[in-house]
């Protein structure tokens, strides 16, 4: 892998007017990752973003993208591809007119026909946005991010209001993406798909990161749990392990060593013939440092 990152952020500020939106954030993004930047409502990411795509000037701190300043748009730009929230289309144009536009806008090379066909909007081509749904609204709006096979993209809520299949079609041109060298860069509150998917996670708060890692280093930072539900009268002895009584009658139990903690419980109700009823194991998901991080 490269060594020079794709994107290098250093002490990045942005404010408006008395609001500081991002604090002294720092990053990187290394080429072919899947990078999620994930964080609260009013965290500061699109700020972060408008500024890495060049869209923003920072207020002080460096951002470089493939070594050079965003805002050089005729260096950085046909290099790079954006799926925004929300489509700005015209209503009035046809699918395939608006892949050309900005593909001519890009200035990368491609054709219409391919990408529409990469999102399952072939049959789509000769009609107009304004008759599209909003799934296919999104497909299209990542048609044109992909145009050229950018080296860096950009998914902002790429998956919102798509069907099941439509997702995995998504993730499916994204993994070839990836295959052919693509950088991604990722913002979703589908957390599962930033646990599934990404090399690393950016967590933001309140405009700075409150941690960064991998999904694995994330998630061993909380304690795993185990729960389950004992039938009446309580079995003695007692448990071995310190449980909290849930409010639902159930116990939890949160351990760092789930493995060791979980075989001492189910030989415990072994020795003892006690049923566990509703029997749950399973380490920290990367929500549950989400909203960790949201009670900060």
């Amino acid at each position: 892998m490269n060594s020079t990152p794709v994107i290098d952020v250093e002490r990045l500020n942005v404010s408006y007017g008395d609001f500081h939106a991002v604090k002294d954030l720092s990053f990187q993004v290394r080429k072919g990752e899947l990078y999620a930047l994930l964080g609260t409502n009013g965290a500061g990411k699109t700020s972060i973003l408008e500024t890495v795509e060049g869209h923003r000037k920072a207020t002080s701190g460096t951002v470089r993208v493939f070594g050079r300043s965003p805002r050089d748009r005729r260096a950085v730009r046909p290099r790079m591809g954006i799926m925004l929230q929300e489509s700005g289309f015209s209503p009035e144009l046809t699918a395939r007119e608006s892949v050309r536009l900005i593909g001519r806008l890009s200035r990368r090379t491609d054709t219409a026909e391919r990408v529409l066909d990469v999102v399952g909007l072939t049959h789509k081509a000769g009609t107009l946005v304004s008759q599209l749904s909003g799934g296919e609204k999104r497909r299209l709006d990542f048609a044109t991010a992909v145009y050229g096979s950018p080296e860096l993209i950009f998914l902002d809520e790429p998956t919102t209001g798509l069907d099941i299949q439509s997702r995995d079609a998504l993730w499916d041109a994204v993994d070839k993406l990836r295959e052919d060298g693509s950088t991604i860069v990722l913002t979703t509150h589908y957390l599962e798909e930033a646990q599934q998917r990404a090399d690393r996670v950016g967590l933001m708060h309140k405009g700075a990161f409150r941690q960064e890692g991998t999904v694995t280093e994330l998630t061993q930072t909380l304690p795993a749990a185990i729960g389950f539900a004992l039938p009446a009268p309580a079995p003695a002895p007692p448990p071995p392990l310190r449980a909290a009584r849930a409010s639902d009658g159930k116990f939890v139990i949160k351990t760092f060593a789930l493995q060791n903690d979980l075989y001492a419980l189910l030989a415990w109700a072994h020795a003892n013939g006690v049923e566990l009823r509703e029997l749950q194991a399973g380490p920290t998901r990367l929500d549950d440092v989400f909203r960790s991080i949201g009670n900060d």
